[in-house]
């Protein structure tokens, strides 16, 4: 299988690079507030890294999702020589919202679970909205990431290269979302797809936005299982805490170095773990809060 199909998002990288400098000149002559020099070198340092990273790591996940494959429950007839052929566009149609399914899962939970939240809080880090923050993308993600949440689907019987490929084209779609310039998409497209607007609200730190909107291509699911958000202002980005800081290095490491400063040799292991595991914000001594204690807070004051 050639290199393209499961690294697909190596391709987009034109496309991605024309839209940033197309949305930049746009934002200088209108004077608009959505980009800042540093803060965009930053977010494409970011980038670039990942698209390093993501060189490699596919691979790393193949031998595994293969080895699944090979005990799959159903058979959908799929094969190297036919996986990009109409013959496929079924399967190709189930598998698009099967990995939009698990990917609003997985992104939930990245923003639960602290282990996971290291890495995605990097794209969360910058205090603006636009292109490059879409490329603001962790180093470590791809690593630590468990299988757990995309094994079942070779088990099931999707190919492993149509898993590897579709994850990559979900991430494609969520490039053109991170933007101020469009406000809102038709209102049939508003109430199937993820959309700018809806992606603005997941950026947001205002109470009424965070966590909310974890939508990969279709909302659907936020709507579903009630984590759905309108966008009723312009959201202040970043994070609740921000890290003030343009040094990728930081960027992408300050998270795990503040759960290791929290791992103190005083606590008991069960505290340390759970600096692992517990939602962000979380501690011992409730010295800091998460988002659902300070949600409760403002609810009751």
């Amino acid at each position: 299988m050639n290199d393209y199909k499961l690294n697909i998002v190596l391709f987009a990288i034109p496309f991605f690079a024309v839209s940033v400098l197309v949305e930049g000149i746009y934002n200088y002559y209108k004077k608009y507030d959505y980009y800042e020099p540093k803060d965009a070198v930053a977010s494409l340092s970011m980038g670039i890294g990942n698209a390093i990273i993501r060189q490699f790591t596919p691979w790393a996940y193949l031998p595994i999702y293969f080895l699944l494959y090979e005990n799959r429950i159903f058979d959908f007839g799929t094969t190297v020589a036919n996986i990009f052929t109409r013959e496929q566009l079924p399967i190709w149609i189930l598998i698009i919202f099967a990995d939009d399914f698990i990917y609003y899962w997985f992104h939930r939970a990245s923003h639960k679970c602290r282990y996971l939240w290291a890495s995605h809080v990097i794209h969360h880090s910058s205090k603006k909205y636009n292109l490059t923050t879409a490329l603001r993308q962790t180093w470590t993600g791809k690593i630590i990431t468990p299988l757990i949440f995309w094994s079942w689907m070779p088990i099931i019987g999707f190919n492993p290269i149509m898993i590897v490929t579709m994850k990559s084209i979900n991430l494609i779609y969520q490039f053109w979302i991170h933007t101020e310039i469009i406000n809102k998409m038709p209102k049939f497209f508003e109430v199937v797809f993820n959309t700018p607007s809806h992606h603005r609200v997941h950026h947001g730190t205002d109470i009424i936005y965070v966590d909310k909107n974890y939508a990969g291509i279709f909302i659907i699911w936020d709507k579903m299982f009630g984590t759905f958000q309108m966008e009723v202002q312009r959201p202040t980005y970043g994070l609740i805490h921000n890290i003030d800081t343009y040094n990728p290095l930081k960027i992408a490491t300050h998270e795990w170095f503040g759960i290791l400063k929290d791992m103190k040799f005083k606590n008991t292991l069960f505290n340390n773990i759970k600096y692992i595991f517990e939602p962000p914000g979380w501690s011992h001594d409730d010295s800091r809060q998460t988002i659902e204690q300070i949600r409760e807070k403002s609810t009751n004051s």
